[in-house]
């Protein structure tokens, strides 16, 4: 059976949301922090509000998870990835959370925590 193609997996500013899931986030000084491990997207708006970056442990064991406002990653064609204005050290005092957690991203006192974390405008204002 034929595989259908329902669109492309990308194009030159275009991406399919499966194919964000595993692209590698670095800082600016070109250190590799984590990778995206998915994006929650505002079903109202169809705006993505974040981008959930996994952050340290090893093959999956102690690995936290960092909800990253959307409007803070960069692509950068040349790494081959996302770039966001932080380092190691800030995402360690970060909010995050890890596998056994679920957080409520509809809480807006949560959302809120977050965006002041990182000093970005929440994304439904």
């Amino acid at each position: 059976m034929r595989e259908e193609t329902i669109a492309p997996t990308s194009t030159g500013s275009l991406i399919a949301a499966d194919r964000v899931e595993g692209t590698a986030v670095y800082n600016r000084g070109g250190d590799h922090l984590g990778s995206i491990k998915t994006v929650m997207i505002d079903k109202p708006s169809g705006k993505v509000a974040y981008a959930v970056m996994s952050f340290g442990g090893f093959l999956g064991i102690g690995e936290k998870y960092h909800p990253l406002p959307w409007g803070m990653l960069t692509y950068h064609r040349g790494q081959g990835g996302y770039v966001v204005d932080l380092d190691k050290g800030a995402l360690e005092g970060a909010p995050q959370y890890d596998a056994a957690e679920t957080p409520n991203y509809e809480d807006q006192a949560w959302g809120k925590q977050v965006h002041d974390y990182y000093r970005v405008p929440p994304y439904w204002m």
